[in-house]
């Protein structure tokens, strides 16, 4: 007797991850697939957001933008999951009107962030780009002496790192640079009313003053945007350093670029810019700025990091399934 077997229906909820590649490289996926039936998006456009999610119950994304057209035109849409902490790219008010859950990861990459800050210090203080140029030009192979000293080394002990937003990774760079023996100033919030100042903090004027280093960690808001432009970069040391892996619109960038041009201060370190990817008008990007390290956007890019990203996630979603409002934000 011919027997017909019938297709084989997933109970899994249906999801869609729509900028996949945004978690790089050699994430394992395996406790995500055990949940969900995902199918997977190098990235997605508005256009392809609302095909891919027409019959979706779960969205994952980390930069993807999903705006009031897509939320109440994605009907069978019950959970969105961020692969990243801010929620800026999804429209809030109109999740909670539909009724569509939303949660968000945090505190995945203190460590690899932290790491990153104490790399480009110790790169600009111990000049090591410089002298891999010097030794590929050859000039080690033909100096008289057994060390070169074109470029001048300091070291950190004794000297003051000043923190612009002491949250966990504020403090987590803060006990990386003690552990140098540094010290550690924390400046108040600009917006702080005088009354609710702290003892432990100091207003941001007084920090760029005395700072050997300033490292940025806060968020963007209206009222810090370009926070560090002529007029602070000129309150800071001469032979100071600004350290940036938080927002790149904190800073403005052709303040930057005419204050190391000038030698107002002595260097920096820039992980972050406004627009990313950047476009070719972004002063930063100019060869030739001296004493200037910049990186693409990678200080949280630990493999490690970004496995935690996804675990996360997977935290998240399992506990969505079971009635739980772990990591929510709606």
């Amino acid at each position: 007797m011919n027997s017909v077997s019938s297709p084989i229906v997933s109970s899994k909820m249906k999801a869609a991850f729509l900028d996949f590649a945004t978690l790089g490289p050699g994430v394992n996926t395996a406790s995500l697939d055990k949940l969900l039936q995902v199918s997977y998006h190098t990235n997605s456009n508005h256009a392809e957001i609302l095909e891919r999610l027409h019959d979706k119950e779960v969205a994952l994304l980390n930069k993807a933008v999903l705006d009031r057209d897509i939320i109440t035109t994605s009907g069978e849409l019950k959970l969105i999951v961020l692969a990243a902490t801010g929620t800026d790219n999804v429209d809030l008010s109109a999740t909670e009107k539909c009724g569509i859950a939303v949660s968000n990861i945090r505190n995945y990459c203190t460590d690899a962030v932290a790491q990153h800050v104490m790399a480009l210090i110790l790169g600009l203080t111990r000049q090591v780009g410089g002298y891999r140029a010097l030794v590929s030009a050859g000039a080690w192979q033909r100096s008289e002496a057994f060390a070169l000293f074109e470029y001048p080394i300091r070291e950190l002990t004794g000297k003051t790192l000043g923190i612009v937003g002491y949250g966990i990774l504020g403090r987590a760079v803060a006990k990386a640079a003690r552990c140098f023996g540094m010290e550690v100033l924390i400046a108040e919030r600009i917006d702080a009313e005088k009354d609710t100042i702290r003892e432990d903090r100091i207003p941001l004027r007084s920090l760029l003053q005395q700072a050997d280093v300033v490292s940025l960690h806060c968020p963007l808001t209206n009222s810090n945007h370009h926070m560090i432009s002529t007029r602070e970069l000129r309150l800071m040391k001469k032979d100071s350093l600004l350290i940036n892996t938080a927002r790149g619109a904190l800073i403005d960038s052709q303040a930057l670029v005419e204050a190391l041009d000038a030698g107002i201060i002595a260097g920096a370190g820039i992980d972050v810019l406004a627009k990313e990817p950047p476009t070719d008008d972004e002063p930063l990007l100019r060869p030739g700025i001296p004493n200037l390290i910049l990186t693409p956007h990678i200080a949280w890019t630990a493999k490690e990091s970004r496995q935690r990203a996804l675990d996360q996630m997977v935290e998240n979603i399992t506990d969505f399934l079971g009635g739980g409002r772990l990591r929510r934000i709606v």
